[in-house]
């Protein structure tokens, strides 16, 4: 009796094209979110730090947000921006990753010494100079450790997008479960896991480079 092997590879080959534009999509789906995200979340940020009053009414909105089915959030954006369009599938996505960024923005910012921020105080700095030369990168750990989990959580979330017409790598999913063939799901799965994979490597190696006294302290 033949059995059906678990992957094909030769089903593999001849769609590779075809997966090649879905993983394509997904990382353009996966990013775009995160790179917003991350450049709303820092003024909010910083406007949380300076007025802390602000600070819980913004975290409290983007964790109603962040709690939100995303299933039930796309269905609410079609009639807005249509169905199976990438806009549709990164609206969500980029009020899920401010929801991790703006608390990692506020911590890692609240994390710099008082007294490393008064002694550039005592050295002349003004405001903006203290802000990009002494206080963003003593925060760029925390903030950075925040955008590795909106980075896993974007790649992994832009599958659900499949089922509202716009997935990414989330196609092979459907497909495979319709027709009952395991290949493009095993596909689907070692691919979203192998992005998720090398997104957070790049960020840690930009953690290492953004970060070079960490090595000279963790070598002395």
């Amino acid at each position: 009796m033949h059995e059906e092997p678990l992957v094909r590879w030769d089903w593999i080959g001849r769609n590779w094209p075809t997966i090649q534009g879905l993983l394509e999509d997904h990382v353009v789906m996966a990013l775009v979110p995160i790179v917003i995200g991350l450049l709303v979340a820092l003024p909010l940020g910083l406007a949380g730090v300076r007025w802390r009053w602000l600070y819980q009414p913004t975290v409290g909105l983007m964790n109603v947000i962040y709690s939100l089915p995303s299933l039930a959030v796309f269905i609410v954006l079609i009639p807005i921006t249509g169905l199976a369009t990438r806009t549709t599938v990164m609206i969500p996505l980029t009020f899920y990753a401010m929801a991790v960024l703006i608390p990692a923005v506020v911590d890692g910012l609240t994390s710099v010494p008082d007294h490393v921020r008064q002694s550039a105080v005592a050295m002349g700095f003004t405001p903006l100079r203290r802000l990009l030369q002494v206080e963003l990168p003593i925060a760029v750990p925390v903030v950075l450790a925040g955008l590795r989990v909106a980075a896993v959580s974007s790649i992994s979330l832009v599958s659900v997008g499949a089922l509202v017409g716009r997935g990414g790598l989330g196609y092979l999913f459907i497909d495979g479960w319709q027709r009952q063939f395991y290949t493009p799901i095993i596909v689907g799965i070692v691919l979203v896991v192998a992005l998720a994979a090398v997104a957070d490597l790049l960020l840690v190696l930009a953690q290492r480079l953004l970060t070079p006294w960490s090595r000279a302290r963790g070598s002395a």
